[in-house]
């Protein structure tokens, strides 16, 4: 009798852990666990870094990046029970060098076309610092870009990839990652409709083209780092760069006070480049599954 009431004990607990585990194997759950917990470090170690100067910034950012990324393959390991092959290091610098000339490419041709149209001039910066504006670009670049490929990119596109599938992970990521910028300097419903295109539309395409995280780090890493060298708003927020940028014409040109990102010209860009990474992705059948 005994026996099989502990025999019954046993496996009451047994289905009580099952059900917890699923609970937290659930997309939403693990997708919400795991961007609050990258969010809380960024939190905690960002304004560390811009309290204090130089080298020590950047290396407090590298370890904003590094705890991130720990937070992000602990979510995956522990609560969605999956692999993570899209944080692989086989190929991951030459993932992140090819994100990163991408990213130059794109904003290098976009601002020499609004250049080309009038809408900006550059002069140089006779009183910047050289080495500290290369060290403040790369640290706020380094710093969102690992931050927020890992939450949209990462968590929140294969938590809806799990739920809904492919493309439809590809519209809700990009869809919320406009409105994640509506809150910026200067953002409008257009900025947000123009990033949810070129930033989250793009970024979500190269990351189902490449199946890894580090292109699309590398992409939007060089794409921050650039505007910010160059003087140009970045999502509305301003920094010193080695050049002094001059605007000039209607916003759907410039972007206005949000900068570059919100012009006409990048979105159209970002579309031609978008195009080819899902041809790719389709042709090669590369499209993220769904994890079990």
């Amino acid at each position: 009798m005994k026996k099989r009431y502990a025999h019954k004990e046993h496996s009451q607990m047994d289905e009580k852990l099952s059900k917890w585990s699923l609970f937290w194997r659930f997309p939403i759950i693990w997708m919400i666990v795991g961007a609050i917990s990258i969010i809380l470090v960024d939190a905690f170690i960002r304004p560390l870094a811009e309290q204090v100067p130089g080298l020590l910034s950047l290396l407090l950012t590298l370890t904003l990046g590094f705890l991130a990324i720990m937070v992000y393959m602990l979510t995956m390991k522990y609560l969605a029970r999956r692999s993570i092959p899209e944080l692989s290091r086989k190929g991951a610098g030459v993932e992140a060098v090819m994100g990163a000339l991408t990213g130059v490419i794109f904003i290098a041709l976009s601002a020499i076309i609004i250049v080309s149209l009038g809408g900006y001039s550059f002069q140089w910066a006779n009183d910047a610092d050289t080495v500290t504006v290369l060290i403040a670009s790369v640290e706020a670049a380094l710093g969102a870009a690992i931050v927020e490929e890992l939450i949209f990119r990462g968590l929140m596109f294969q938590a809806m990839n799990k739920l809904l599938g492919n493309w439809a992970a590809l519209a809700v990521t990009s869809l919320f990652f406009g409105i994640a910028h509506l809150g910026n300097t200067g953002a409008t419903l257009w900025s947000a409709f123009a990033i949810t295109l070129e930033a989250g539309v793009l970024l979500g395409a190269a990351f189902m083209w490449r199946r890894n995280l580090w292109f699309a780090m590398g992409l939007h890493f060089s794409w921050n780092a650039l505007e910010g060298l160059l003087g140009i708003p970045v999502s509305g927020h301003t920094t010193a760069g080695l050049l002094i940028v001059k605007v000039h014409g209607p916003s759907l040109l410039t972007g206005g006070d949000f900068g570059l990102e919100g012009s006409m010209v990048p979105v159209i860009i970002s579309l031609l480049i978008t195009i080819p990474m899902l041809y790719g992705a389709v042709r090669n059948r590369n499209l993220p599954t769904n994890f079990t």
